[in-house]
């Protein structure tokens, strides 16, 4: 029986970590860690109890992209087949970028083409010091079509116009002057720092974390106009009235911890 592609564990805090488990393999996609990383997505998504979700991989590499093998399988297949398999990866980088909980990458090795497209979709992405990134489909002839849009979005199309184009490794210090990553620190350090993260993450109030997620796609890249005014005041009028605003404004005025912080 084949092994898992990865593994999921959530912690009484309610804070789960999907872990890529193709170490062997440099954690490289195929169409089984495809979908057990969209079902993942979905579920963690969906699921009420989960407060943040962080991404890490085991082995090696964080994830060496595209599986030679089943890419090789996918150029031999029919269109549909093909369509249908590009599909399936585009669908599960969207699920993860769009996930409603707060999501981190925990990067410990070398990123190249979809790991990259990973990290990208992510909300937070902290590496190690000896991490490495490349978008490098073009020196197999391929394009890094799927993550493009959201390697865009954290990198700029200025930078994605060199990295897409020549396929260069970079390293993790470039990887944050490009935006790419929020943090860099000693690969002894990675798993502390990101747990510094984490509790910011749960110090929140659930709630307005979902929301404030939400923001940021609503207003990223959109002109100041009157409607998108008019949504932002709506967006606050709404949050303010609720009962997880009411419950952290008593707090701060009372000098107590809120009740999401006690569960």
């Amino acid at each position: 029986m084949t092994a898992a592609p990865l593994t999921i564990t959530t912690d009484s805090r309610g804070v789960a970590t999907v872990t890529l488990d193709r170490a062997e393999k440099h954690n490289a996609f195929d169409d089984r860690l495809i979908k057990a990383l969209a079902d993942a997505f979905r579920h963690l998504g969906g699921d009420d109890s989960v407060r943040a979700m962080v991404l890490a991989a085991n082995g090696k590499s964080f994830s060496a992209g595209a599986d030679i093998a089943w890419m090789k399988r996918m150029a031999g297949a029919a269109d549909a087949e093909n369509i249908r398999d590009a599909r399936a990866l585009a669908d599960m980088l969207r699920l993860l970028n769009e996930m409603p909980k707060p999501t981190m990458a925990l990067v410990q090795g070398a990123a190249l083409g979809g790991g990259v497209g990973l990290v990208a979709c992510c909300d937070i992405a902290l590496a190690a010091d000896q991490a490495t990134f490349a978008l490098s489909e073009v020196r197999l002839g391929l394009i890094p079509a799927t993550i493009g849009p959201y390697v865009v979005a954290a990198i700029g199309a200025r930078a994605a116009r060199r990295y897409f184009l020549t396929g260069e490794r970079f390293g993790a210090a470039e990887a944050r002057t490009l935006g790419l990553v929020h943090e860099v620190v000693p690969a002894a350090d990675l798993a502390a720092a990101g747990e510094r993260i984490i509790a910011a993450f749960l110090a929140s109030g659930p709630q307005a974390v979902v929301e404030a997620k939400a923001l940021v796609r609503a207003v990223a890249g959109q002109p100041i106009t009157e409607t998108l005014i008019e949504d932002t005041a709506r967006r606050i009028a709404r949050i303010r009235a609720g009962d997880e605003a009411r419950e952290g404004i008593e707090a701060f005025l009372a000098k107590r911890k809120p009740a999401w912080m006690h569960k």
